[in-house]
């Protein structure tokens, strides 16, 4: 009997299981928003070693991108203002 109930609880798992890997993947997330080529956006940036106190960057895209940052994937966690060439800041809401 004990055999029997260990046979249909491990048929329930194994048949439960291709439903919770057919679950679509959370939808993108939102891009950076489209400024100048001289506008610098800034991100937030892992503190230093030993510190606790969070950074903030304010680089172009390029030197993003020379970085190797993708401004578009980190823009909806860790997006903060965008300064465009005239020094007007957007401030992420």
């Amino acid at each position: 009997m004990a055999y029997k109930s260990l046979a249909v609880a491990l048929g329930l798992i194994i048949a439960a299981s291709p439903v919770v890997a057919a679950q679509p993947e959370s939808m993108p997330a939102e891009p950076a928003p489209a400024a100048g080529p001289g506008a610098k956006y800034c991100l937030k940036v892992e503190p230093r070693t030993g510190s606790l106190i969070e950074r903030i960057q304010c680089w172009t895209r390029e030197e993003w991108t020379d970085q190797g940052v993708d401004v578009d994937k980190e823009w909806a966690e860790e997006g903060v203002a965008i300064i465009d060439e005239s020094g007007t800041r957007s401030v992420k809401s």
